[in-house]
């Protein structure tokens, strides 16, 4: 069992802010049904500029869900600036913590929330990191994920890296190629 804070569980058993918006200003999918985690997230923004409503709706777990509710809830009233600085440590930190093994679900929260961003500032509608190749496909990682996560939040091993973005959580295959990114990012080639 999972040691999970009194508030995450509280999002996770009364989640905020679950659904759609009609005509949204910023929409994305991220994750993927495959593997078990996907997230929309929506916003509107309000006349002053910032966002006014944020919602979502997820397949996932109950880190998943309890780090969505929570994004939604980080974002209200925030520009998309000041929105888009919101790390996923920052969510995790929001909910009293998640194990190693869940910060994954606060990674997918901020993919989605930057992809919504994106979307309503060049009027795409792609999900993230569509254009990137895949590290992972099992999981439908991309190269640049996996150094963005590294570099954020000072990863160094392999194992942490599956941690939070569940690349080399599959068949194993990308496994050498996360250490060698692990190696170059942490000078240790």
């Amino acid at each position: 069992m999972w040691n999970y804070s009194e508030k995450m569980m509280d999002h996770f058993r009364n989640p905020r802010n679950v659904g759609t918006i009609e005509n949204p200003d910023g929409t994305a999918t991220v994750g993927s049904l495959a593997c078990g985690d996907a997230l929309t997230f929506q916003f509107k923004l309000g006349p002053d500029g910032r966002i006014a409503e944020a919602k979502f709706q997820t397949f996932g777990c109950a880190s998943a869900i309890a780090s969505s509710s929570a994004l939604t809830e980080m974002v209200i009233g925030k520009t998309l600036e000041e929105a888009s600085k919101i790390t996923n440590q920052e969510i995790a930190d929001y909910l009293g913590g998640l194990p190693p093994q869940k910060m994954h679900c606060s990674v997918m929260g901020r993919e989605a929330l930057e992809a919504a961003i994106k979307n309503f500032k060049t009027g795409e509608s792609a999900d993230r990191n569509l254009e990137d190749e895949k590290l992972c496909t099992c999981y439908n990682v991309s190269e640049n994920e996996v150094r963005r996560v590294i570099t954020e939040n000072s990863l160094t091993s392999v194992e942490e890296v599956t941690n939070f973005t569940k690349a080399g959580g599959g068949c194993g295959q990308c496994r050498v190629k996360i250490q060698a990114i692990l190696d170059e990012i942490n000078g240790t080639h």
